[in-house]
């Protein structure tokens, strides 16, 4: 049967494709091409296995779909989720406004916050010591009231974080059930969503939860629609954690790096395939690069800011740099700049020809790395044109002249303006592998590159040039190795939970490590993985006594 390994980017909707018969097909869309199909991974499914737009795909050949989506991330950037009611306890309604009085930019005299995600804010009359104990009994009448104006006013989606909630859940329990009552769709709750201690962490991740997770839910649905039975083939989503997930348990919370995930996990499987355990991973693609690093271990963070939101929860450990095939050139402040605006899929770069502007892809048109006659005839406005290297040297002339005119200097070569860009675009990328690596004291000279993504290859022996590194890997299947990573990738269910209690309490830490093993254990056997294929990872975060820096730890079981 079928299996189709699908990475949906912010440019590029890539697919793998495995046939009956072992053989792999690849296929690569415009992630938003309204005027051709609705949704660019369907159209990809269907292409593969000829049919019409508008044939149903039939399941009865398909194992199963795994995929990566930006849906999450591109909604949470541009502030599309859904309209969301905080419930939080009494007295902290502007708790995750102030947040931990961050300053990223100390000398900063215009501070601009991050857009709140949440629509209004209800502070509820109920109270939990320290210990979990009820200082403050919950007011159940006033709070429903709220929830019934809430959902008059067409709010759907409710987070519900109250003080010392991970300890005690029943007022946040009582709550849910509420809202259940009053039909709100969507409701997150702190003490499930991210159990652990800290309102503020746990808050935030409970509010981007209720705010996303409607969006995935219609997402999967819109896939779904298009399968003639969804019972049959198994549809899986990328975790931002490196592991698969059904469809229908896909959250919000944990869909942010669901794409550049699966990169992470290819970039590790076949590094170590081809002989390498020292990697660095480089995928640069059309909108962005991501760059991660690997040393025998995969990399998590488990509280992370994504697009000026803090998030709770475990994620791939990748750096992203605005800086992508598809990034803008531009001259301002008497200087060359490349990006972060990036040309996207409608218009793309200019030589797609749909009127779009100068991007580091057109650097490379115009210097010969990329040849038009090697590309299929799927660009021009009616997508049936090769790339147009004319209107690329028309407009780099056009701009040499604007430079000129800014400058009162002679107009510049259109060859080598196009190399000065390249070289700018090339050290925003080193500086992101060194942030990730030297930074933070590893010689990347010992390292492979494992390059991939659509643009990686124009440019690895640049960037390993300027950091020193020697050798670099690039898969066959480097132009769409963070879908080939969706079938690489295992199923994988993270559990945690708060523990603070002296070291002399082992016996009850072991307890709690064997809870949540069996917990996790049981998420994976409800997706059809036997319990003997199941393998068990254990990890503690410890700290001294009077100290709040975490060590981490393998949580073994004697």
């Amino acid at each position: 049967m079928w299996q189709f390994w699908i990475d949906r980017g912010g440019t590029f909707t890539d697919i793998v494709a495995r046939k009956p018969d072992g053989s792999i097909l690849i296929n690569k869309l415009l992630s938003e091409n309204p005027t051709q199909y609705k949704d660019a991974a369907i159209a990809g499914i269907k292409k593969c296995l000829k049919l019409k737009p508008e044939n149903k795909i039939p399941v009865n050949k398909i194992s199963s779909i795994k995929m990566g989506t930006t849906v999450a991330t591109n909604a949470l950037l541009e502030r599309k989720g859904d309209r969301t009611l905080l419930l939080i306890t009494k007295g902290f309604g502007d708790l995750l406004r102030i947040g931990y009085q961050n300053r990223p930019l100390l000398f900063d005299l215009n501070i601009r916050l991050p857009e709140i995600l949440y629509d209004r804010v209800i502070e509820v009359s109920e109270r939990l010591d320290a210990k979990g104990n009820i200082i403050r009994n919950l007011d159940k009448e006033s709070v429903r009231k709220a929830l019934k104006e809430a959902k008059a006013d067409g709010i759907n989606g409710v987070a519900i974080a109250f003080m010392h909630s991970y300890l005690n859940p029943i007022h946040e329990e009582k709550i849910a059930k509420i809202a259940i009552e009053e039909s709100f769709s969507q409701i997150s709750v702190s003490h499930k969503v991210s159990p652990l201690m800290k309102l503020v962490g746990r808050g935030d991740t409970t509010v981007v939860d209720a705010y996303l997770s409607p969006i995935l839910k219609r997402y999967v649905d819109q896939v779904s629609s298009e399968l003639d039975n969804t019972k049959s083939t198994k549809l899986m989503f990328m975790q931002s954690n490196g592991g698969l997930t059904d469809a229908n348990l896909f959250q919000g919370k944990d869909a942010l790096l669901s794409g550049p995930a699966g990169g992470v996990v290819s970039m590790v499987q076949t590094g170590m395939q081809a002989g390498f355990n020292k990697l660095i991973g480089f995928d640069m693609g059309g909108t962005s690069t991501d760059v991660c690093h690997f040393s025998g271990e995969y990399e998590r963070s488990f509280e992370t800011e994504v697009a000026g939101v803090r998030i709770r929860a475990p994620m791939m450990q990748i750096h992203t740099v605005a800086a992508g095939g598809g990034s803008i050139l531009s001259f301002k402040d008497g200087r060359f700049q490349v990006g972060p605006e990036s040309a996207g899929a409608i218009p793309g770069p200019a030589s797609y020809g749909k009127d779009g502007p100068l991007t580091v892809t057109d650097c490379n048109v115009l210097l010969g790395k990329l040849h038009p006659e090697y590309f299929p005839n799927v660009f021009g406005k009616k997508g049936n044109e090769p790339l147009n290297i004319k209107i690329v040297k028309k407009k780099f002339i056009v701009l040499s002249k604007e430079i000129a005119h800014q400058t009162d200097k002679p107009e510049m070569n259109i060859m080598l303006m196009a190399e000065g860009f390249l070289k700018i675009a090339v050290e925003n990328m080193a500086n992101a592998i060194k942030k990730i690596s030297i930074q933070r004291g590893y010689d990347v000279t010992n390292y492979t590159m494992n390059c991939f993504g659509g643009a990686g290859g124009q440019h690895a022996c640049q960037v390993a040039d300027s950091l020193g590194m020697t050798s670099v890997l690039l898969h066959p299947y480097a132009g769409v190795l963070s879908a080939f990573g969706m079938g690489l990738a295992e199923i994988r269910a993270i559990r945690e939970s708060h523990f603070e209690k002296d070291i002399e309490y082992i016996d009850d830490a072991k307890k709690l490590i064997d809870k949540l093993s069996s917990q996790s254990s049981k998420d994976i056997m409800k997706q059809g993985i036997k319990n003997t294929s199941i393998k068990l990872v254990k990890k503690a975060f410890m700290h001294y006594q009077g100290s709040c820096l975490l060590y981490t730890s393998d949580a073994a079981d004697e």
